[in-house]
């Protein structure tokens, strides 16, 4: 029993340590907040689903705490106590501990890779919510306008959180198709599980073209559009459209060559 505690702990502190890492590799950093990272939360979601929920939101706990310190910066632009206690729980304390709740369809989803997927979603659900609220409330008026502020919130957190999810899934879906994480100690998926996924490498190259797309055109977008006083969507007629959907179609062609590809030379295996 304490041999088991002593290897969650280890593996906790190395998890926890390497989310902090993954948090500074930032794909898409935007001018008022939010980032698209390298899968920073999907860590604390493996420990999550290895060692339980409590282990998850107690890893998570953590994190969170040493994202709220190395975003102490963020609290200079809010003044009241309670802007600031509404920035410091929805955007970092609870924003980033619901990662521990990754876990939670261990017990109800067999396949490993599905349920590490599903985990990764919830989580970041339950982050963008935390953060549209925030929006809509304390930074209106700051870095969006106060008039229909919830509908600049959804859209202005959905620009990075989507694709944040995005990756995090799809990397999810490969990890947990290719190592067991239900053992004492991870190790490589058996063939007859790991044939269950059998599209997994394909699905994960798709989901990048997409999600490099997805990243691109938030960037094209917000780079015009919002500016030092926030907001003005009366310049969304610069940008520069024939990029984006450019960018848009190559992606998605490129995603639906891969997949084609991958099954078909999953058939010919089938088949050999």
């Amino acid at each position: 029993m304490e041999k088991t505690k002593t290897r969650a702990l280890t593996e906790s502190a190395i998890l926890v340590a390497l989310s902090v890492i993954l948090s500074f590799i930032k794909l898409a950093d935007l001018p008022y907040g939010g980032s698209v990272t390298l899968a920073s939360m999907l860590p604390i979601v493996i420990i999550s689903y290895r060692h339980g929920v409590s282990w998850g939101l107690g890893s998570g706990l953590v994190y969170a705490a040493v994202e709220q310190l190395t975003g102490l910066s963020t609290l200079s632009w809010v003044t009241t106590w309670q802007s600031v206690l509404a920035v410091v729980l929805l955007d970092y304390i609870i924003a980033f501990a619901v990662s521990g709740l990754g876990g939670a369809f261990r017990n109800i989803i067999k396949n490993q890779a599905v349920a590490l997927t599903a985990g990764s979603v919830l989580v970041c659900v339950l982050r963008y919510i935390c953060h549209v609220i925030t929006g809509a409330t304390v930074w209106a008026g700051i870095s969006i306008p106060t008039a229909d502020a919830l509908a600049y919130s959804l859209i202005y957190n959905a620009t990075y959180m989507l694709p944040e999810m995005l990756i995090m899934a799809i990397i999810a879906f490969y990890l947990g198709s290719a190592i067991d994480f239900r053992t004492d100690e991870p190790v490589r998926m058996k063939r007859a599980e790991s044939a269950k996924s059998k599209g997994g490498v394909g699905t994960l190259v798709s989901g990048l073209f997409i999600a490099a797309a997805l990243i691109y055109d938030v960037a094209a977008v917000f780079s015009v559009i919002q500016g030092e006083s926030g907001f003005d969507i009366t310049q969304i007629s610069e940008v520069d459209w024939i990029s984006v959907v450019a960018v848009t179609a190559a992606a998605v062609i490129g995603a639906i060559i891969v997949s084609v590809a991958a099954k078909r030379t999953s058939d010919n295996k089938k088949n050999a």
